[in-house]
């Protein structure tokens, strides 16, 4: 089975793919394909936030007992962005282009910092740690 850092990796680039490919059709002005992938793009950021926020991270810090350290940080993280989404959905609503894109632009930044951090430490910690209930964790991951 695959491992958990894996997972999560892969999960990043779909959620960037989906989001490049909506900040593209509102840039031209596509604003029926942009409302299309809106939801996906929503759907799956939310999707990998939740899974992190409620399988990986608490049996990460279960396990080590690093309560309100790095786990703390990219959960607070994950709001500042459900933030940034929601006021994207209100100016993709309003076909506001010049909204999104500003909005769109904070968003990159925060998920590339975002998910530096997670990608280059929280995963390796979190494989090292939690190598012995990878698979278990994996199955509740792929089942949500």
């Amino acid at each position: 089975m695959t491992t958990i850092k894996t997972y999560l990796t892969q999960d990043h680039r779909e959620c960037d793919k989906l989001f490049s490919d909506l900040e593209n059709h509102v840039a031209q002005k596509e604003w029926n394909e942009a409302k299309a992938l809106f939801e996906p793009f929503e759907k799956a950021m939310i999707r990998h936030f939740e899974i992190e926020e409620q399988v990986i991270f608490p049996a990460f810090e279960q396990k080590t007992g690093f309560v309100g350290g790095p786990t703390r940080v990219m959960t607070m993280e994950h709001q500042q962005m459900r933030g940034v989404i929601e006021g994207m959905k209100g100016a993709l609503k309003e076909q506001d282009r010049n909204r999104f894109l500003g909005l769109s632009e904070t968003l990159m930044i925060l998920l590339q910092q975002h998910n530096m951090k997670e990608e280059q430490m929280l995963y390796n910690m979190i494989e090292m740690h939690l190598k012995e209930e990878n698979d278990d964790l994996m199955k509740e991951v792929v089942n949500r």
